[in-house]
């Protein structure tokens, strides 16, 4: 019973993208945010997503973090000196796990059919000759994963109109907050 409760409750935080939470080991969902003081008031912010979680997302969420960090550091406004998404990309190919004939003491015995060709009479199908109806095929798997990461300057008073790269804290963050998604409360 406990053993099939733990398997749902992995399969259930598998099955969600990261939601906005820090990045800490251990966690129901992997990935999150993070940042490094680099100076008084300087950081590098950064947010990494799962294999669920859009490349927009990612972004918006680290664009939440900064103007969140910023308000609570005492600050008013942002600007992004730097910045970069990273993509990681993942290709798993794993065999067909319906179809092992080498396993389970058979030996080099497979399984062969006959099948009636129109026009061509009966045609023999084996999978060891690699015959195209053969399932004996690989199982090819893509993964894509983006992280964010901007460094980021904080000021205090109004933000400059005209600079692309900064962001007033507050409108940031009351622009963004009906798209966040916060981790589920555990029980």
């Amino acid at each position: 019973m406990f053993a099939a409760l733990a398997l749902s409750a992995g399969l259930a935080a598998c099955a969600t993208s990261t939601p906005y939470q820090p990045n800490i080991r251990g966690q129901a969902t992997a990935g999150g945010f993070s940042e490094v003081r680099l100076e008084p008031d300087r950081f590098r912010v950064t947010f990494a997503g799962n294999s669920l979680t859009s490349r927009e997302t990612v972004e918006g969420y680290l664009l939440f973090r900064a103007a969140e960090l910023t308000v609570q550091t005492g600050y008013d406004w942002f600007d992004i000196v730097d910045r970069d998404t990273d993509k990681k990309v993942s290709t798993y190919v794993e065999p067909d796990p319906f179809y092992r004939p080498w396993y389970g003491g058979y030996g080099y015995w497979r399984p062969a059919w006959r099948y009636y060709g129109r026009g061509f009479g009966w045609r023999g199908w084996d999978p060891f000759w690699g015959d195209p109806f053969s399932a004996d095929r690989v199982d090819v798997r893509t993964v894509e994963k983006y992280e964010a990461t901007a460094e980021i300057q904080l000021h205090k008073g109004a933000k400059p109109q005209g600079d692309p790269r900064a962001f007033d804290a507050r409108a940031v963050m009351d622009s963004l907050r009906p798209r966040i998604k916060y981790p589920e409360p555990r029980a």
